[in-house]
């Protein structure tokens, strides 16, 4: 069976973020050589800080204030392509949020500024230590958090301020906290974890946002995306709109285990009829 090709959490450039590759405007043409009716661009926000620019900014000689003024070119550049390739694929442009300190304040700032189409609200921090980053400061995470039962906890409970601040139009790669933990299914299931993943399905379908079902878990060596199944089985039961995000970094990555991600999807019973993000009203 075909499906229609989408990404709802995608378009990540060299151009604008220090760990993805090539140009916005290859990674469109990616899209559109590869079918896709249409394509969130979801760059990520600058850090509220300078103390939350990772190693690899840090390197390039960046500042927060010069994130916040490659962000500025980021959506200039996502607009032109919007505007360019308006026949040939629908460009949403919006941008991916942090949880750091201040990262709520400054995306409620960008949103007045920039007006983007939507937003896709992530969370990648914990106590501000990026617990995604890489194994290391995952431990660092999980021994600030005082154990893996309350990391879990302290991400769904940031995660409930944040969809309550910001209502994103889009939630971000729901149990992400997941990636560094081999035993993450049995933690998933703990008593205390799922009151919170409940609480966090009732506001999402209360507010009636999609969630990313992002499948670059898969590039990164995990067994599944996120969501894990057995969350996705909860998600199906809230009645919840799953969208595929292919997350792509890259002109090599865009579309990478897509199909994959959406055939799951189907046999797991969701609407296959892609719901886009509904728009930002600023």
């Amino acid at each position: 069976m075909t499906f229609t090709r989408v990404s709802i959490h995608g378009g990540h450039s060299g151009q604008f973020c220090n760990h993805a590759q090539d140009m916005l405007e290859e990674i469109v043409r990616a899209y559109i050589e590869q079918g896709f009716a249409w394509v969130g661009i979801t760059e990520h926000m600058p850090p509220s800080a300078d103390a939350f620019l990772y190693p690899e900014e840090r390197a390039a000689g960046l500042t927060m204030d010069l994130m916040k003024e490659r962000f500025g070119r980021y959506m200039a550049e996502a607009r032109r392509l919007q505007k360019k390739y308006a026949g040939r694929i629908e460009i949403l442009v919006g941008f991916e949020t942090e949880d750091t300190t201040g990262a709520i304040d400054l995306a409620k700032q960008l949103i007045v500024e920039y007006g983007p189409d939507y937003i896709l609200g992530s969370v990648h921090h914990i106590a501000d230590i990026p617990f995604d980053y890489n194994a290391e400061a995952y431990q660092e995470a999980v021994a600030s958090a005082g154990g893996i039962e309350a990391l879990y906890c302290s991400y769904f409970d940031r995660q409930h301020q944040l969809i309550k601040q910001l209502a994103p139009q889009v939630v971000g790669h729901f149990d992400l906290i997941r990636i560094f933990d081999p035993l993450y299914r049995r933690h998933l299931m703990l008593r205390e974890v799922q009151k919170r993943i409940q609480r966090n399905l009732e506001l999402i379908r209360k507010l009636d946002l999609a969630l990313d079902f992002n499948v670059a878990a898969l590039k990164k060596g995990a067994s599944e995306p996120y969501i894990s199944r057995p969350i996705l089985a909860q998600v199906r039961r809230f009645g919840i709109p799953v969208v595929p995000g292919d997350d792509a970094h890259s002109v090599q990555t865009v579309g990478l285990h897509l199909d994959e991600g959406i055939a799951i999807l189907k046999q797991m019973g969701f609407d296959t009829r892609w719901r886009k993000p509904m728009m930002l009203k600023t």
